[in-house]
């Protein structure tokens, strides 16, 4: 469900950015010894026992208090430990419990998160200081460690309980038989609807009000097709239509939930029509080597005849002319049109799709037949001249062609190679790849 993420909150000074650089075993984060200097979330990445996760690092709370700044910094740690699977509390021995350790502890206990207390600054070998007790009256989480972090001390049994408490478990416990399916598009266009109706209960808030969806929502499902993962995302607007901090979170939390997935369910609007956010929100998708399926939603609203299926495709297709690929599913959710055989048939196929492996024998007999009928492009009396093409991976299919001169591979005939894998394998619903190797004529 990838990886797992840690975010370190507390009062100012107190050692947040020291333990952040020490966990990502680099110096990132600024560290002085005033308080206020991270005002940000920084994210880190690290590594613990072949295990990764992402590290936030975030400014001081300081929860009384009406500074611009520091308010600010408070929204920004809100922020952290909303997309935080865990929660690193960080305290100070030498200056004891507080009262801001207290009010900061009561927001955090509101989260519902699991939660660390970790308490910084004992660097001393031996039996813990009498200070480091006071911190169990705090009442919250799953336990009270001693740290150093600019020693490092600790820094291990952090880990090793941070992993244990993930919600998703251990990586190496991953049903690989799940679908991941993300559901993505502009706010309003009935994506939680859609959840809803295939879950069949009202698990996710729907209302006409753009922006419900603030989070990214994972809700299993298992039906006679196999196992899925639903994400049901935060709508993504225009980045200039972003003012609210906690909407621009959502839309980063959307972009990760594309990330993360197998399959992008793109739902439009279909009584709107296709506008150019649409555009964009596919194009994310498509960025991202994600099989995807495009839900034309709200079809029980629009008025037809025996050509308006057809006019909404080349009006689709016209708008998405890089994702000719993907399939165009019109649906209901008011209704449940389309909304069960034919959507769970769609979204195994194009997931099999993109993972799809195909022999460089059975590649390198397609290639001839496509050089035998367009001849490779030449410039100046030199001609382009392939060696041999291979898969290199899945997910999406990456196609490695191996060539004396990468600037003769023109985009053209690139695009040309890429139809011709389409129509001799497939790879429906699914980007491919294609990656361009030069080699001399002598090492040939």
């Amino acid at each position: 469900m990838g990886k797992p993420v840690f975010a370190i909150v507390g009062r100012p000074n107190v050692g947040k950015s020291t333990l952040f650089n020490k966990l990502i075993g680099e110096r990132r984060s600024i560290v002085e010894d005033v308080p206020g200097v991270t005002r940000d979330r920084i994210y880190g990445e690290g590594e613990w026992l072949n295990k990764k996760f992402v590290i936030i690092d975030t400014g001081g709370i300081e929860p009384k208090s009406e500074d611009v700044i520091l308010k600010q910094m408070r929204l920004q740690s809100e922020l952290a430990i909303a997309a935080a699977d865990v929660i690193f509390f960080m305290c100070d021995v030498r200056s004891g419990l507080l009262a801001d350790d207290r009010e900061i502890a009561l927001m955090l206990k509101r989260s519902n998160k699991p939660i660390i207390t970790l308490v910084n600054k004992v660097d001393a070998v031996g039996a813990l200081p009498a200070e480091f007790y006071e911190f169990y009256e705090l009442g919250i989480g799953e336990d009270v460690i001693a740290l150093s972090s600019i020693h490092g001390s600790g820094t291990g049994d952090l880990l090793d309980l941070a992993f244990e408490l993930c919600p998703n478990g251990d990586e190496e416990e991953k049903d690989d038989d799940v679908i991941n399916v993300a559901v993505i598009g502009k706010p309003n266009a009935g994506k939680s609807s859609i959840v809803n109706r295939i879950l069949g209960d009202n698990r996710h808030i729907v209302s006409n009000i753009a922006g419900t969806t603030r989070d990214a929502v994972d809700s299993y499902h298992e039906n006679e097709f196999g196992k899925f993962n639903f994400i049901d995302t935060a709508g993504i607007r225009k980045q200039s239509k972003i003012e609210d901090r906690i909407e621009h979170f959502s839309v980063l939390r959307a972009k990760a939930a594309v990330e993360r997935a197998d399959v992008c369910l793109i739902v439009i609007d279909a009584y709107e029509g296709i506008t150019d956010q649409d555009e964009k929100i596919a194009g994310i998708a498509h960025e991202a080597g994600k099989a995807c399926i495009i839900l034309l939603n709200k079809w029980d609203l629009v008025e037809k005849d025996n050509k308006t299926v057809r006019e909404f495709e080349k009006k689709i297709y016209d708008s998405l002319s890089y994702m000719t690929y993907a399939p165009i599913i019109f649906v209901s959710a008011m209704t449940g049109q389309r909304m069960h055989n034919e959507l769970f048939k769609q979204i195994v196929y194009v997931d099999n799709q993109a993972k799809t492996r195909i022999t460089t024998g059975l590649l390198n007999d397609m290639q001839n037949d496509a050089e035998a009928r367009h001849q490779p492009p030449s410039d100046k009396g030199k001609r382009l001249k392939i060696y041999y093409v291979t898969q290199s991976g899945v997910q999406p299919p990456t196609f490695v062609y191996f060539c004396n001169d990468a600037e003769l591979f023109h985009f053209s005939y690139q695009r040309y190679l890429e139809n011709r894998i389409r129509e001799t394998f497939g790879f429906k619903g699914t980007p491919i790849k294609i990656v361009v190797r030069e080699r001399g004529d002598k090492e040939d």
